[in-house]
């Protein structure tokens, strides 16, 4: 199993940046992808953004392209999430996860954290 902590979601106003954090412990050695989702209240969970185990590869969603930036240190099990320039579409609870494979599809994850909470206000 794999457990995933997301952390650093918050309150910011438009055009401002925060850096969530997820944190994995666990048999992390079995999952080469991790993954940032959102989802906002309404709608089903989103891809923002994957990375893969060494970090040479890298994929954003269109929506988020040019304004956030996917980072990992492995030494410390951590994936980073930085989000600049926010506006109010960026409201959401973010959720990172794990999978084998390269994929964008939610459905392909295996292991997710519980989320944190990022509001935008204008």
């Amino acid at each position: 199993q794999v457990q995933l902590v997301e952390s650093g979601g918050g309150h910011v106003q438009a055009g401002g940046s925060l850096r969530l954090s997820c944190a994995a412990s666990g048999r992390t050695y079995s999952y080469n992808v991790m993954a940032w989702f959102r989802q906002a209240p309404g709608k089903e969970r989103a891809f923002v953004a994957a990375i893969n185990w060494s970090g040479g590869r890298r994929r954003y969603a269109d929506s988020v392209e040019g304004r956030v930036t996917i980072s990992r240190d492995n030494a410390k099990n951590t994936v980073y999430l930085q989000l600049n320039s926010l506006n109010s579409e960026d409201a959401a609870v973010y959720y990172c996860g794990v999978t084998r494979g390269w994929s964008s599809d939610r459905n392909d994850y295996d292991y997710w954290g519980q989320g944190t909470q990022v509001t935008v206000s204008s």
